[in-house]
């Protein structure tokens, strides 16, 4: 079964998501990617409804708050003396080079701005991906703890797969345009979230279940 069938299959099964990250702006975005490190999205969702309550979303509101402040108020996505400083870091890091104007960033050539992102402190290439292809809007895979648990139990892959690599193999096998690029890492998402999850799978509900490896092992 190639990458295209798992997106029609769970489309057909969830319906079409879209544009699956919620946001109000492309900065919110960037929040919610490094946020989301180590963390289930639900939490998140605390971390940012805290920000959003005190108006603490903009790069320059993020460098001007204080640093205990901020940490108290993203402290439900866990992690929240790292990610305080890494949002510290990207935020001052806007306002120096780009006057706080992301979208001169996000502006550029996805190539290059996965470059530039990827030298900032805090920024690996799952959450690079993610604001290229949520923030930017640019065609960019993102692979994720879910993706890589998906791909694995069907038995595409093997689970210790590196990053690049299963990128490139979903990739192949899927057209690159945006909406599908999003849709199919959210519904990736709302599988690994609800169905397959790490511990006790509800594989009866699977729409993948006849064909997955791993359901048949149990």
């Amino acid at each position: 079964m190639n990458s295209f069938e798992i997106y029609t299959i769970l489309k057909d099964h969830f319906g079409g998501v879209g544009s699956w990250w919620p946001k109000d702006s492309p900065f919110e975005v960037v929040i919610g990617a490094i946020l989301t490190q180590q963390s289930t999205w639900t939490n998140v969702e605390k971390a940012i409804k805290n920000l959003k309550e005190e108006k603490i979303l903009t790069p320059r509101d993020i460098s001007y708050v204080p640093l205990n402040k901020l940490k108290y108020l993203i402290k439900p996505s866990g992690f929240f003396n790292q990610k305080a400083e890494r949002l510290k870091g990207i935020s001052e890091y806007l306002l120096r080079n780009y006057n706080g104007d992301i979208s001169l960033l996000l502006s550029k050539d996805k190539v290059e701005l996965r470059e530039e992102l990827l030298k900032l402190k805090g920024v690996g290439k799952e959450t690079a991906d993610s604001i290229i292809l949520y923030a930017a809007e640019k065609n960019e895979f993102v692979v994720d703890a879910y993706t890589k648990r998906l791909y694995s139990r069907l038995g595409n892959v093997e689970e210790k797969i590196e990053y690049d690599d299963l990128k490139k193999y979903i990739t192949t096998e899927i057209p690159e345009e945006l909406t599908i690029y999003q849709e199919f890492h959210g519904l990736i998402v709302l599988l690994g979230k609800n169905l397959c999850k790490k511990k006790n799978p509800k594989c009866i509900n699977c729409p993948l279940a006849s064909k997955c490896s791993f359901n048949l092992k149990l």
